[in-house]
């Protein structure tokens, strides 16, 4: 029971972490056009390293990303 509670407060996260890329993804081919697989990579990696973080520093990180 604790790990189907624990998929559900972190699964908002990684939604909103998908549309984040997806949106990130778009305004990129759309200001700079096709900049390759490696260069779109490379965003994706930057958006999903960075975004537990920002997520913990706003204060509304799901249990499971706090710090030990």
């Amino acid at each position: 029971m604790e790990n189907t509670e624990r998929v559900l407060n972190v699964l908002p996260h990684y939604l909103v972490l998908l549309i984040l890329v997806f949106v990130l993804l778009a305004a990129v081919r759309e200001l700079l056009g096709d900049l390759g697989f490696a260069v779109e990579l490379l965003l994706v990696l930057a958006v999903t390293i960075a975004y537990p973080p920002v997520v913990r520093r706003m204060g509304v990180a799901p249990e499971s990303w706090a710090k030990q």
